[in-house]
């Protein structure tokens, strides 16, 4: 689960989900309605009233054959309209084994990430009190401590726009029901994640980050977050069929829905525990999301109720951070999602089973909320999501959609520019999951007809986005309206982003030492060379002894032969066993004590095989090229030495030779 969870979270938030005005500015005013957000693949439709009737219409012509199509079990729609409830509809079932339909009103579904939304309010409930200061170092409402970056504390403004500068943290961050798992502080102080940039410069989603300010509202306030929760924020809204407290509360357990891979399969999943509790542990039906979303919309008011200030809601619906130009920003906690000149904030969130949109068009006091249980196959809970959000946008709130052009040698020269590899500014830095960056990172590259593409941003067909420059540096999708940016300094791009990432996620190249470009090939052919000498060796036996053939060798020649298809088979044998431990851990199919058991036992084996491995390879070429072999031997043993010192810089440069089992 754990692996879907982090794949997930970080697509459909790579899915999201995953800046140059002045890198870590922070303006006060209303952003400027640009049209953004993703490719278009669906074609528009014509322009029609927003009413119930015609809403309802469209959506039961669209989703129950999505659903059916995408192997999705059920979903939630809910569309809120000059704060009153235009629709709430359930499609699918709840529970596929008793064929328990979807019920709008009291069907819980688990709203992952749109979680966050609830905590940035409570966080914004005491700024407006007095009892917290947005640009106050966090560690003065602490009972531990952030350690500084570059000297700078972090604030909760940094925390709030998805810049602290934390590493991504996985280990155990969903577990399943069932499992034991800690209390948010223990969750917390067990293991700070390293601070990869400077604050406020580099956006980089964080759901620890999110978790202390949870745990922060729960010290000033004198409560616990869950407790906080209830009284101050959904019982004043009257969201009955909600939830933060885990495991769920008996009272509400009959209307959980279940959570599936693929709805064929009928198998539901067990309840999902998330331990950073204040960034995913809610709960909640389509109805009671409606509730949250009139709040937010009438600027924290509810009927006769409040739960912001109005220029409270208006501060976090408005304050922007611009990285680069065009593309859809940070507010505080909410993001931009903007399309067709509309002003939109949003929240995406995923679990492994669960996938959820929330939209506020706040010009037009119009809100959407969806839902899936499923993940569906082939990414199909995100490919509805973002078909309804766009087909709903561009249905009944359409508008202009912006073109520009650039010089063709200009753009043609910015293309050569931005080609390479890139990593994401949401990343594990310090930990062995590093290597996956290098397993799997984001190529840019330019396309004959003048556009670029990115590899990891795909659209409704699975064929890589098109982007044309429309100005310096800015690039729009050919068939949509999304935007990506870049930033140039000295002849060289420092960094990009794209819609719908761009918020919380930039890309930066992959800095030269640990580069795929050359390591990969490098360590691959080094693989080879080892692999083959590992099969030499009883091969060569074997023939031997069928041939009544002496082994040719003698003293420091044979030893060193000995010892490097040794040294070679130790190689490949560890590089396998890492291949298994990560695929368990990832997996979730052994438990974080013993994960952390068979960490510790392959960083070990690591530490004595790399650096083993790399000295009998530069020993063994020595005697080899300093003795009368053959030139094919002499040359064979460089190559093998090349090969375990590529070796030894993997298990350094990626964290294979550690002695941490946190990640």
């Amino acid at each position: 689960m754990r692996a879907a969870t982090f794949i997930l979270m970080t697509t459909a938030l790579f899915s999201r989900a995953l800046f140059a005005a002045a890198a870590g500015d922070v303006s006060s005013q209303p952003p400027a309605p640009e049209p953004q957000v993703t490719s278009a693949e669906v074609p528009n439709s014509d322009v029609r009233p927003l009413t119930r009737e015609d809403a309802e219409a469209w959506l039961d012509g669209f989703m129950p054959y999505a659903l059916a199509t995408g192997d999705v079990a059920g979903a939630v729609v809910v569309v809120v309209k000059d704060g009153t409830t235009l629709l709430q509809k359930g499609y699918g079932y709840a529970d596929v084994a008793t064929r328990k339909p979807v019920d709008p009103a009291t069907t819980l579904f688990r709203p992952g990430s749109i979680s966050k939304l609830t905590t940035w309010t409570a966080v914004m409930q005491l700024v407006e009190q007095g009892k917290l200061d947005l640009d106050a170092d966090v560690n003065g409402y602490l009972d531990f401590k952030i350690p500084a970056r570059d000297g700078e504390p972090i604030t909760l403004r940094n925390i709030m726009t998805h810049t602290p500068g934390f590493e991504e943290r996985i280990k155990d961050l969903i577990v399943a029901e069932g499992t034991p798992f800690d209390p948010l502080d223990v969750y917390l102080k067990e293991w700070v994640p390293a601070r990869i940039f400077a604050p406020g410069t580099t956006p980089a989603y964080s759901n620890y980050a999110t978790s202390l300010a949870g745990y922060i509202v729960a010290r000033v306030s004198g409560l616990s977050y869950d407790d906080y929760v209830d009284q101050r924020i959904l019982q004043p809204l009257g969201m009955e069929y909600s939830t933060f407290r885990q495991p769920l509360p008996d009272r509400l357990k009959p209307f959980m829905s279940s959570g599936y891979a693929l709805a064929s399969d009928g198998k539901a999943k067990p309840y999902e525990i998330v331990a950073a509790a204040p960034a995913g542990s809610q709960a909640s039906s389509g109805a009671d999301m409606a509730r949250f979303m009139i709040a937010h919309l009438q600027k924290g008011a509810f009927g006769e109720g409040r739960i912001l200030k109005a220029e409270t809601a208006e501060q976090m619906h408005t304050t922007a951070l611009t990285v680069l130009p065009r593309v859809d920003r940070m507010m505080l906690g909410f993001y931009e999602q903007n399309r067709n000149g509309r002003r939109i904030i949003s929240h995406a969130g995923d679990s492994a089973w669960f996938h959820s949109d929330l939209f506020l068009f706040l010009d037009d006091n119009v809100g959407l909320f969806i839902s899936l249980n499923s993940a569906g196959k082939e990414g199909a809970a995100g490919k509805i999501r973002k078909a309804v959000f766009e087909q709903f946008t561009d249905r009944y709130l359409p508008g202009p959609t912006f073109d520009g052009k650039v010089d063709p040698q200009v753009a043609a020269e910015h293309a050569r520019m931005m080609t390479g590899l890139y990593q994401v500014s949401r990343r594990m830095e310090t930990n062995f999951l590093r290597v996956l960056g290098l397993l799997s990172p984001t190529k840019v590259f330019a396309n004959d007809d003048g556009t670029i593409s990115v590899s990891m941003a795909m659209n409704a067909a699975g064929q890589p986005i098109k982007w044309r420059e429309v100005e310096p540096f800015v690039w729009r999708d050919v068939d949509g309206e999304s935007f990506l940016s870049a930033e140039a300094k000295d002849g060289r791009i420092t960094r990009l982003a794209f819609e719908w990432v761009s918020p919380f996620m930039v890309f930066e190249p992959m800095p030269a030492s640990i580069s795929p470009s050359w390591l990969m090939p490098a360590a691959f052919a080094g693989l080879i060379a080892l692999l083959l000498t590992t099969l030499a060796w009883p091969i060569s036996a074997l023939t031997r002894r069928h041939y009544g053939v002496t082994y040719a060798l003698t003293g420091r020649d044979a030893t060193a032969h000995r010892w490097i298809r040794i040294a070679s088979t130790a190689v490949i044998a560890l590089l396998i066993l890492w291949g298994v431990v990560v695929s368990l851990i990832l997996g979730e199919s052994v438990t974080s004590s013993t994960s952390d058991v068979l960490l510790m036992i392959v960083q070990l084996l690591s530490l004595i095989v790399f650096f083993g491995a790399a000295a009998i390879g530069v020993w063994n070429a020595s005697v080899v090229v300093r003795g009368a072999r053959k030139w094919y031997a002499k040359t064979w043993a460089v190559v093998l030495a090349l090969a375990v010192l590529v070796m030894l810089w993997i298990g350094l440069a990626f964290h294979l030779i550690a002695f941490d089992v946190n990640y």
